[in-house]
């Protein structure tokens, strides 16, 4: 109970910090830019037709490539490369209905290129990775459902509801913008309970925001716990087929000003009910498990009296119960600055570093498996290699050569990769690219 009563607290330092007017909030700086113009343009009057029945859409292309500079487990060079292309649509149906705020929600993505260089150059793959490379990296080369839901309000529209095939990010965790290319630097922290995933996998659910006040907003829910949910078998699928149990988050949002500068700032805590091993005492199972997040990302500085330009901070964490996630904690920082020059004031520079902590049961798990095969060799292949922590930074530069075009040259480096302390510390070289349709 002491958590939540400390956040409540959030909100009234904010407003004792804040002036007594202040601007409207205004989420530029800290990386949640609005939608470029696009490269199709009005495709042909195509898409003013649509938005004026209510539908309104974003087509993307992404790719991520990866070269190992130096260091890692394997020291062959290797380029890897992914992408992925993305439709996410509303389509309104207030207009139709009278419904306040009533609207059909999707997102299909088409990922291609199944080729990670985490696990093929960077770590021992003896043991889980607990980071990536390429954060858009999803295990396959497939086309799926992200989710389909229905939202709507009530309450003067202090209160929305949503429910369907639905993924996390359309409710929860959404302070931090997903810009880096590694995926620590990804977004928040709550993907790592490793009970749900990000983007573009589906599951059953509904959830409930309500805003307290205009700045504080209170989110909760109930969604499936799905062991097949990633599986090729459930791209497209509408079965229940492989749930484990339920999904509870409770999260506390406030986006306020300090200073006169926006922010965003949360707390969380996910339940979960699907039955999950000791990663150590195999025969000990819990029905009731937990993960706890929450992050911060503030404009420090604004430059030349511009809103859309200037620095912030960001700071986020995870941290899961270590009997059952073999991710004990991670936790990120990161400064984003939005036009340091004035000869480009669209541009972006980026630097973070995570922190990762493994798990104590799982390294036991580790040592155990070593005395079963008496082996203590760290060369033997049998061997199984004791993780602890990782430390990873990542420096980003990302500018647009034309506004539906962004390129993000990145430097990645990688201390003790997969928290393996015998692997040697790694170079990474990258290049995001998004093209706006």
């Amino acid at each position: 109970m002491k958590i939540p009563s400390a956040a409540l607290l959030i909100p009234l330092l904010f407003s004792a910090a804040a002036p007594a007017v202040t601007p409207a909030w205004n989420g530029t700086v800290l990386g949640f830019e609005a939608p470029p113009a696009p490269l199709l343009g009005e495709m042909l009057g195509i898409r003013p037709i649509l938005t004026n029945h209510g539908f309104n859409y974003q087509l993307g292309y992404l790719s991520q490539l990866a070269l190992n500079a130096g260091g890692g487990y394997n020291h062959d060079s290797h380029a890897a490369y992914i992408d992925q292309f993305s439709l996410t649509f509303t389509q309104d149906l207030e207009r139709y209905t009278g419904i306040p705020d009533a609207q059909i929600e999707g997102n299909i993505v088409n990922r291609n290129h199944n080729d990670n260089l985490t696990l093929k150059r960077l770590q021992d793959n003896r043991v889980n990775f607990n980071d990536l490379a390429q954060e858009s990296y999803g295990g396959q080369s497939i086309t799926r459902l992200g989710w389909l839901t229905f939202a709507r309000s009530f309450d003067q529209r202090r209160l929305t509801w949503r429910v369907g095939l639905m993924n996390k990010v359309q409710t929860f965790d959404q302070i931090i913008p997903c810009d880096f290319q590694m995926l620590t630097q990804c977004g928040g922290k709550s993907a790592n309970s490793l009970s749900w995933n990000n983007w573009n996998v589906h599951t059953w659910g509904t959830t409930l925001s309500y805003r307290l006040t205009p700045a504080l907003t209170l989110k909760g829910g109930i969604m499936e716990q799905n062991s097949y949910a990633a599986d090729r078998s459930h791209a497209w699928s509408w079965s229940t087929k492989g749930s484990k149990g339920m999904l509870l988050p409770l999260e506390l949002e406030a986006r306020t000003h300090v200073n006169g500068l926006p922010g965003a700032y949360n707390l969380g805590v996910l339940f979960n009910n699907a039955t999950r091993t000791d990663l150590y005492r195999a025969q000990a199972e819990y029905h009731r498990t937990w993960f706890l997040y929450s992050g911060l990302n503030q404009q420090v500085t604004q430059r030349g009296g511009d809103p859309d330009r200037g620095m912030s901070l960001s700071w986020s964490l995870g941290v899961a119960d270590p009997r059952s996630t073999y991710i004990h904690y991670t936790t990120a920082a990161s400064m984003r600055y939005r036009g340091l020059f004035d000869a480009r004031p669209d541009d972006w520079l980026g630097l973070g570093v995570s922190y990762i902590e493994m798990s104590n049961h799982y390294a036991r798990n580790q040592a155990y498996q070593n005395e079963v095969q008496g082996v203590t060799d760290y060369g033997n292949a049998l061997y199984s290699p004791l993780p602890g922590h990782s430390i990873n930074a990542e420096l980003y530069y990302r500018f647009r050569p034309v506004g539906w075009l962004e390129l993000q040259p990145g430097l990645q480096y990688w201390h003790h990769p997969g928290g393996v302390r015998e692997t040697q510390d790694a170079w990474v070289t990258g290049l995001k690219t998004v093209i706006s349709f």
